[in-house]
């Protein structure tokens, strides 16, 4: 899914399960990531997170809370939840908390203590600026603690909890690993039938049919909203923007473009394929799509070649602009990549170029053990090229993880 892209929405009908395995692991993971950057505690405040999501809540916590609840970690190993009276027995068997604590009228006498006891010097909450997957302190959230926490000094020792979250979702546990890869292998499940399905006379909705028909078999979700994943483009009169698969039948001599992740067990995959309809008598597709084709494969590669820990996001990104306009193509207008995990963009660190909509993100550094897209396209006279590939990184570069696409896969007419 393009890197600009920020719905992740899903379609009510398919069920995806959140391993509870993976929660002891992130919360091990947190207080290792609170010890590196010698901040004090984080603090994770949140209420009906059924109705409300917080992704960190669903990150480190058993199960949904109502009333107002608060998971405190610090770099001491602290593990505390605040819940209601209610929510409690949860908390207290899944054995993941040092403490537990519930109350009935509110929580502020057992907030207020339990911060008076730990004494934060520096207080972390999930508010960013930059980064969504770090934004989940709603407003109305963070005045009711404001209000809470007035007469104390905690009030005035807030943090950002960015680069908690950003190292927390980016570094991939070996299970979370296991998840993604799982996601990927069935997505490409999908786009080997779809390489057998193609066919003149098809729309782009029916296409898109059968990858939900899917879904809905295998009880999985899409990785962002049902109706526009699949993208599905056919041809020059196709936009291959956000927008839903509409009426257009594929052709000869059409490119076809299908961009798709599913959401299984909490984790994502985003991958984009290309196809080219031969017209009668053609063997190849024309030369000057095969060459467009190239130059967007050969960027993807390049680009892969300088991904590795340490290196800047916006580094990444910058490179590929200068191959894929030394190839004599403009400039994509988005990001090259974003990482992928609970979410398909799962926030932090992206292969992103330093314009303003994306804030501090194309600063981060690379890690090992993220999962990147990396992706951008090409008009052509044929319709769009686009590839998306999703890498892993590792010690010393990339780990593809799934065979990068590096030639168009071509549908004979019948």
């Amino acid at each position: 899914m393009t890197s600009g892209g920020e719905s992740n929405h899903r379609h009510p009908s398919p069920v995806t399960h959140h391993p509870r395995m993976l929660q002891p692991e992130k919360l091990s993971q947190a207080v290792q990531i609170l010890q590196e950057l010698d901040l004090d505690a984080w603090l994770i405040f949140a209420r009906e997170t059924e109705e409300t999501p917080e992704r960190a809540w669903e990150l480190l916590a058993p199960g949904m809370v109502v009333w107002q609840s608060a998971l405190i970690l610090t770099k001491n190993g602290d593990r505390i939840a605040i819940v209601g009276q209610g929510d409690d027995d949860e908390y207290r068997k899944s054995g993941w908390y040092s403490e537990v604590h519930s109350y009935v009228q509110g929580v502020s006498k057992i907030l207020c203590a339990t911060l008076t006891r730990l004494d934060p010097q520096q207080l972390a909450l999930n508010y960013s600026t930059s980064n969504a997957s770090a934004d989940g302190l709603t407003h109305g959230m963070f005045l009711a603690l404001q209000q809470i926490l007035q007469g104390t000094p905690y009030a005035e020792r807030f943090v950002s909890a960015d680069p908690v979250l950003s190292r927390l979702r980016g570094r991939k546990t070996p299970e979370e690993l296991k998840h993604i890869r799982a996601a990927i292998d069935r997505t490409l499940i999908l786009f080997n039938e779809t390489t057998a399905l193609l066919e003149p006379g098809l729309t782009e909705k029916q296409i898109a049919a059968h990858f939900h028909q899917r879904c809905e078999m295998w009880n999985v979700g899409a990785a962002w909203a049902w109706d526009q994943c699949p993208m599905v483009n056919t041809g020059p009169r196709s936009s291959a923007g956000h927008g839903g698969p509409g009426d257009l039948h594929v052709e000869p001599g059409h490119l076809v473009h299908i961009d798709f992740g599913i959401k299984q067990n909490g984790y994502c995959s985003d991958l984009q394929r290309m196809w080219y309809v031969l017209q009668p008598g053609e063997m190849e597709p024309p030369a000057h799509i095969s060459h467009a084709f190239n130059a967007v494969a050969k960027t993807i590669q390049e680009a892969a070649k300088i991904l590795r820990p340490g290196v800047a996001g916006w580094q990444v990104d910058a490179l590929a602009r200068e191959v894929i306009t030394s190839e004599g193509y403009p400039e994509y207008q988005h990001g090259l990549g974003h990482q992928v995990g609970r979410a398909v963009h799962d926030g932090g660190t992206g292969l992103l170029p330093r314009w303003e909509r994306y804030g501090d993100t194309p600063y981060g550094i690379v890690e090992e053990n993220q999962v990147y897209t990396i992706e951008l396209g090409v008009q052509t006279d044929a319709g769009y090229i686009g590839l998306e590939e999703d890498v892993l990184v590792t010690r010393d570069g990339v780990e593809w993880l799934a065979p990068p696409q590096r030639e168009l896969i071509l549908v004979r007419a019948a």
